[in-house]
């Protein structure tokens, strides 16, 4: 596995080696003892599984009271993922950075706690999956409105609407949000 730093330090990028051949590929997805040496001392507690069609954004979430980490991967087709420093005290607060992570170049992204994190998907459809470092705790979730000015977000969407939930185009200004 290859472990990438972005601009956002704290948020790293996971290339695995793969093996592959006529009868298809072989990777390692995690290794706990290489995640610590490059990303930090994090136990996971929960895995997610989502399937989106072409034009949803989900996010950009997170938890406050019970952060979560998230290791995240694109199981089937393209997404474009985002993490945004909700750390008031870091040197890159209110920053963002984005990957494409899709089943072809089987990327990884590692979004630590104190962020808030969503995703586009480009493709028809995607399966996106994760670990979390704390289980999901309903009434602590927040949503950061995905085209907040001040973040300002450089989506891939072209002239099109990104389709969402309610509760994410109800999202909060990024200056209205709880920091940590």
């Amino acid at each position: 596995m290859e472990y990438k730093k972005l601009a956002i330090p704290d948020v790293v990028l996971l290339a695995p080696k793969v093996f592959g051949d006529e009868r298809g590929f072989f990777m390692e997805t995690f290794r706990q003892d290489e995640f610590v040496k490059y990303c930090g001392n994090y136990n996971f507690v929960q895995d997610n599984h989502s399937s989106s069609g072409k034009g949803i954004l989900r996010g950009l979430h997170y938890q406050h009271k019970q952060p979560q980490g998230k290791l995240v991967r694109v199981t089937k087709g393209e997404v474009f993922d985002v993490a945004v420093d909700m750390r008031r005290n870091s040197p890159t607060f209110g920053q963002w950075v984005g990957e494409f992570l899709s089943e072809s170049n089987k990327r990884m992204l590692w979004v630590p706690p104190g962020f808030a994190h969503g995703f586009y998907v480009t493709s028809e459809i995607a399966e996106f999956q994760y670990k979390c470092t704390d289980y999901y705790a309903p009434g602590d979730e927040y949503s950061l409105v995905w085209n907040d000015p001040t973040v300002a977000i450089e989506w891939p969407v072209g002239q099109d609407v990104p389709r969402l939930s309610a509760k994410d185009a109800e999202g909060r200004l990024f200056a209205d949000c709880p920091y940590f």
